[in-house]
């Protein structure tokens, strides 16, 4: 390495005035920007999900739903307010939240300082992309004051979303505004890794996480226009009159289900890459090893999903009428791409193996999201059978399976990363007690909450019913999901308010605290200054950032 210096902790309290952030091209504040309005998100989403819970803690119409969309006056049945609250949940958790938090936030902070870059190729791109997304919440917000609000899901299907009175335009619109701010992150990042690195940074001295957002982008690049494509048309049906999926005049509703998921599974990988890019990151360092088998994680993990992930879409409409042919080709590469995900999953406990390991909350949130993918990929299994998927489909078995696979374990590896960068965002660090016991809350709670969903949903329980009067025996077990919600809302309320406070109030600590070998820590301020560096980073040819033996 060609200098290593660490300089006083600088105090994010004393930062500059509110326009500066406004109208920054920093990537370190874009991130920080990201961060909060992917948060943001977050909360939101969340207290909706806690209002569907209750509407689901007992048969019957309890009405409360009406209150957490904002109906106050009653002028939605309680079915119509449901669905607004899972649209908005699944469109804001998924597109507004965890796209954003891993390849906004983590993307923005860490790939210039992790590849010795100064910013990004395009930090004025850089900019327009944050505020398209932020325009996005802003619009999505929306749902909650206008009369005819979107309850299409986060999907869009039709024809209910071209046959009612549900306000397609305003999914659009939101779908078109993220989509944007995506593709421009995604020409802009890749853009970055391939021109900007420091010298003697080859492509196998590439932290993992660098690896798994080249990936991700990739698949945003190639995918994301299918989604405009499909969305697109969907507005042409509700409002110009015409008959893409339409039967009556020569379309087809498979159509637009086929062009959804043909983007919709890839962007799966869009959240699984990065936050396992994450993970490695972060056992590498709190384990203090080598990343086991790193050319095989990038060569047989990350670069084949990047192929495969294109192959698998028809796993989502087993039931919907597909031919038999395709439904068995597509188990079979939906199997095959548990593969290169294996020998990814395989590497990243063998970087644990006989290792240092510091148990701080960044690791026990990473340690947690490995028994999180065990889980949401054991219950992945049947629902990739096509005989098995007749029987489970559009239960709560899929609806927990994919929130033990994407949603927590994303969510999980997005906080570990919080509290694992923290002290590089601001100098202080936000391990505390309060820290420790919002983690053990949340755990319990997701468990609570998503463990019964998969039981009731083996026994029959249909996703999507706001009233289950015909499947009353499952009440006691809704009533466990439902207290786990409430627990896992307690949970990361003490999570997010720690973080507030650590951030202006927090202990100050070291530059490198972590003892990382990786450029963003050995080569930088805590936090960096404009331009990330003092003098341009020069590597040596052996040099890696898992250089710990």
């Amino acid at each position: 390495m060609s200098v290593t210096f660490r300089n006083p902790v600088v105090n994010m309290s004393t930062g500059t005035a509110i326009f500066e952030w406004l109208f920054t091209i920093d990537h370190k504040r874009i991130a920080i920007l990201y961060l909060i309005g992917s948060l943001a998100s977050f909360v939101v989403a969340g207290i909706l999900a806690l209002g569907i819970r209750i509407e689901q803690m007992a048969p019957g119409e309890s009405g409360v739903i009406n209150y957490f969309v904002l109906d106050l006056a009653r002028t939605l049945s309680t079915g119509a307010a449901y669905n607004a609250a899972l649209y908005f949940h699944g469109a804001a958790m998924i597109l507004a939240f965890l796209i954003p938090g891993l390849t906004g936030f983590a993307a923005n902070y860490l790939v210039p300082l992790m590849i010795g870059a100064r910013d990004v190729a395009f930090p004025r791109l850089n900019a327009l992309s944050l505020w398209l997304f932020w325009a996005a919440i802003v619009i999505a917000l929306l749902t909650f004051v206008v009369a005819d609000k979107p309850d299409v899901m986060w999907t869009g299907y039709p024809p209910y979303s071209i046959t009612t009175t549900a306000n397609t335009s305003l999914y659009v619109f939101t779908v078109y505004l993220i989509g944007f701010s995506s593709l421009l992150s995604a020409v802009n990042f890749l853009v970055t890794i391939i021109f900007m690195r420091a010298p003697g940074i080859g492509w196998h001295q590439l932290n993992i996480f660098v690896w798994s957002t080249f990936a991700a982008f990739i698949i945003q690049l190639v995918f994301v226009p299918v989604l405009a494509a499909a969305v697109t048309l969907l507005l042409f049906d509700k409002y110009a009159g015409t008959g893409f999926f339409d039967s009556a005049r020569g379309g087809d509703v498979l159509l637009y289900q086929n062009l959804f998921w043909f983007y919709g599974h890839p962007a799966v990988y869009v959240i699984f890459l990065p936050a396992i890019g994450l993970l490695f990151d972060i056992v590498a360092t709190q384990a203090k090893n080598r990343v086991f088998n790193y050319r095989i994680v990038v060569w047989g993990g990350i670069i084949p999903i990047i192929v495969m992930s294109s192959d698998v879409w028809i796993h989502h409409l087993y039931i919907a009428g597909m031919p038999d042919w395709i439904r068995i080709a597509m188990m079979v590469t939906t199997m095959m791409i548990s593969i290169p995900v294996g020998l990814v999953m395989i590497s990243l406990w063998g970087t644990m193996w006989r290792g240092a390991i510091t148990y701080n909350v960044s690791m026990w949130y990473a340690v947690a999201c490995l028994f999180l993918i065990l889980v949401g990929g054991l219950t992945g299994i049947p629902l990739g059978i096509t005989s098995l998927t007749v029987h489970l489909s559009e239960t709560t078995f899929v609806h927990a399976h994919f929130h033990f696979i994407m949603a927590l374990m994303a969510a999980f590896a997005l906080f570990a990363s919080v509290y694992h960068w923290f002290p590089k965002m601001t100098g202080r660090t936000a391990d505390t007690r309060t820290a420790k016991i919002a983690f053990w809350l949340t755990m319990l709670g997701t468990q609570m909450t998503f463990w019964p969903l998969l039981i009731i949903g083996i026994e029959g329980m249909p996703r999507r019913y706001w009233n289950y009067a015909l499947f009353s025996q499952f009440e006691s077990l809704h009533r466990v999901a439902t207290l786990g919600a409430f627990i896992t809302a307690i949970g990361t309320l003490l999570m997010i308010v720690g973080w507030i406070h650590s951030a202006f109030r927090g202990q100050m600590v070291a530059s490198n605290p972590w003892r990382s070998k990786s450029l963003e820590w050995t080569q930088t301020d805590s936090p960096p200054g404009p331009g990330n560096f003092r003098q341009p980073v020069e590597v040596d040819k052996g040099w890696s950032p898992y250089a710990y033996h």
